[in-house]
């Protein structure tokens, strides 16, 4: 499937929630400012206005439109999961020592660690003060259970990424818990809010959790086989960083134990030398890992598409399906 810039389903998604992502960015900006601490909004601002495509509060916008909701707390519900997924990129900075985020210097590289992470805390807060406010204790126990899936999932990355005994199990575990715990999350709160059948929460549960993890396993091929200027990393980046993503971890799977041998020093002891990406990528190439690890992200992205079958026909849920093709598309 070819899809033209000018018809990017995200891009057709923001188009058609205008006006609500107008009213969130107009409630994220009110709410992360601070009366006493000039530096929180400064670092923020950075980063939420530095042009991230704000997929996750439109998620929430478009399963709440999809349920026909005609209140207003979409709005606070929208702004509370970019504030969520803010607080844990500014973390993930500090974490990784990363310099570099949606092609600009990090927070943590222009002020320091200590800012990053604070504010980091100080939106995780602001996220649970707007979740409050719509009087859910549902909604209130699914983006809470969200934020903590996502902390649990970062730690168990710690141990996991640069360890040779972490198979497709544990890696699907760290993805769920990193990326898509908050993108069913978003989705799902979108139909609760609006009083949906079980049904369709669950069907919109379901697509958010399937599509993250599409998302997560094509950014992890991406980082070998992608663009760089479109990806804004350079080819390699995980492997030089020692992250044991799916691609490496069905070559580790396969290895001959002189093969196991070369992943042990490159990515779990970080003993790497010049030509030791274009080996790896050799046996990713020897055993067919890049083509399997597209096939599994092909796989999540139709589940992603067979979940909306339980929703209402609308114009939006063809947008959400055409979401989960596009992913995958990137790939081809």
């Amino acid at each position: 499937m070819t899809i033209s810039a000018a018809t990017k389903p995200h891009d057709q998604l923001a188009e058609t929630l205008a006006q609500e992502m107008s009213a969130v960015n107009g409630l994220i900006r009110q709410r992360m400012a601070s009366e006493h601490a000039p530096r929180i909004p400064e670092v923020t601002a950075h980063l939420v206005e530095a042009g991230g495509k704000r997929l996750r509060p439109m998620l929430t916008l478009a399963a709440a439109r999809l349920c026909g909701y005609a209140g207003s707390y979409h709005i606070h519900l929208a702004a509370t999961v970019e504030f969520i997924h803010t607080a844990t990129l500014l973390h993930d900075d500090v974490v990784d020592e990363s310099g570099q985020r949606r092609g600009r210097p990090t927070a943590n590289l222009l002020w320091d660690n200590k800012s990053s992470v604070l504010v980091g805390d100080y939106l995780f807060a602001r996220s649970f003060q707007l979740m409050v406010e719509t009087g859910s204790l549902r909604v209130l126990d699914i983006l809470s259970n969200a934020a903590a899936t996502i902390a649990e999932g970062e730690v168990l990355q710690l141990t996991a990424a640069q360890n040779l005994a972490t198979d497709e199990a544990i890696y699907l575990q760290v993805v769920r818990g990193k990326t898509a715990a908050l993108f069913s999350a978003a989705t799902e709160v979108g139909g609760v809010i609006s009083n949906a059948p079980a049904s369709q929460i669950e069907a919109l549960h379901q697509y958010g959790d399937a599509l993250g993890i599409a998302f997560q396993i094509a950014d992890d091929l991406l980082d070998y086989q992608g663009d760089s200027s479109a990806t804004g990393k350079n080819v390699g980046d995980d492997f030089r960083e020692r992250k044991l993503t799916l691609p490496v971890i069905k070559a580790v799977a396969r290895a001959t134990p002189e093969e196991r041998a070369f992943w042990r020093r490159t990515i779990e002891l970080g003993q790497q030398r010049d030509g030791d990406l274009e080996t790896a990528m050799g046996l990713m190439r020897k055993y067919g890992t890049l083509e399997a690890t597209r096939a599994d992200a092909r796989a999540w992205a139709d589940k992603a598409r067979r979940a909306l079958q339980a929703l209402p026909d609308d114009p939006i849920r063809d947008m959400l399906s055409d979401l989960a093709d596009y992913v995958v598309a990137r790939l081809t």
